[in-house]
């Protein structure tokens, strides 16, 4: 359970929402927000990199977060990312559960069902084998 203070205005007290992703309630501010794999903000990060490198304009968060996400990375090539999302993309899962499975890549379902319990039974035990089994062949291939 994740516990966030909640925005309601510059004079308003602030008040706390409680917040569970293992339920899929994220607070309002990730109503729709776009869920990415660890590997795409990667992706989108060493692109800005060059230009800031120029300008001299790379802050501590911003090179701390880039050596997080390189290091984390599951899917190195931007093809494999796309073949992941591919993947991803016909199941019943919310983009939240999806960039979960794409970030946290366990090899076995009831693993990912116990770190991942909003997943609970949209998915039957076997297409969530094969998509794992799936997306880990993937990230084998690109070495």
């Amino acid at each position: 359970m994740i516990r966030s203070g909640k925005k309601q205005g510059p004079y308003r007290p602030r008040t706390e929402e409680t917040l569970d992703a293992g339920k899929l309630e994220l607070g309002e501010d990730f109503q729709d927000a776009e869920c990415l794999l660890i590997s795409e903000v990667k992706v989108l990060l060493e692109a800005q990199y060059e230009s800031k490198k120029e300008e001299k304009n790379l802050t501590d968060v911003y090179t701390k977060t880039l050596e997080y996400v390189q290091k984390f990375s599951r899917y190195t090539n931007r093809d494999t990312i796309k073949e992941v999302r591919a993947l991803l993309k016909p199941t019943n899962l919310e983009p939240f559960e999806c960039a979960q499975l794409g970030n946290l890549c366990c090899s076995e379902y009831d693993e990912i069902k116990s770190l991942v319990p909003s997943i609970g039974n949209k998915i039957s035990d076997d297409d969530l084998d094969s998509l794992l089994k799936q997306m880990d062949s993937l990230k084998k291939y690109q070495g």
